[in-house]
């Protein structure tokens, strides 16, 4: 799909793409951090037909929305590619030795060679959390490898 982006001088930035049944979406990133999603009108593509503006956290709550579920998606579809590979969502659980610190702690990918592609906490997805990301009480940690590395995975969030 192709993403139109153009300038507004003295405004920010907006990226606009048409969706197959032809309706046209834009989303206007102001200088201020404001966004506006638009909607354009099919008999004018120049004329404005809806807007909702958004601040940073409505912003990043849609954005969540759309993408986590993608994210899923994606794996789905990689797993249907790749044979053996699994994708699993483990708790961090009250006796976790790593609840309040930082996931590199863990050495996750060091020590079975899995990966931990995204972290689920309050319905917010953390994609790609980096060694840093500090884990927390009901931390839901996404997992991607085969079925014995994520169940590796599973004991060291749980027992260390």
């Amino acid at each position: 799909m192709e993403v139109e982006q153009t300038a507004l001088p003295g405004i920010g930035l907006r990226h606009d793409f048409t969706t197959r049944k032809g309706q046209r979406v834009g989303i206007v990133s102001h200088r201020t951090g404001r966004r506006d999603l638009v909607i354009y009108d099919k008999e004018d593509p120049d004329a404005v037909c809806h807007t909702v503006k958004l601040n940073d956290e409505e912003a990043d709550t849609l954005a969540e929305l759309l993408g986590a579920p993608r994210i899923v998606q994606r794996l789905n579809q990689l797993h249907e590619q790749v044979e053996g590979l699994v994708s699993v969502q483990l708790p961090i659980p009250a006796a976790s030795p790593y609840v309040g610190r930082p996931m590199g702690d863990a050495r996750v990918r060091t020590r079975t060679s899995a990966s931990i592609v995204a972290v689920v906490r309050g319905g917010k997805v953390f994609a790609s959390p980096g060694p840093d990301f500090v884990f927390a009480v009901g931390d839901v940690v996404v997992v991607v490898g085969s079925e014995d590395t994520t169940a590796e995975v599973a004991g060291i969030l749980a027992e260390g």
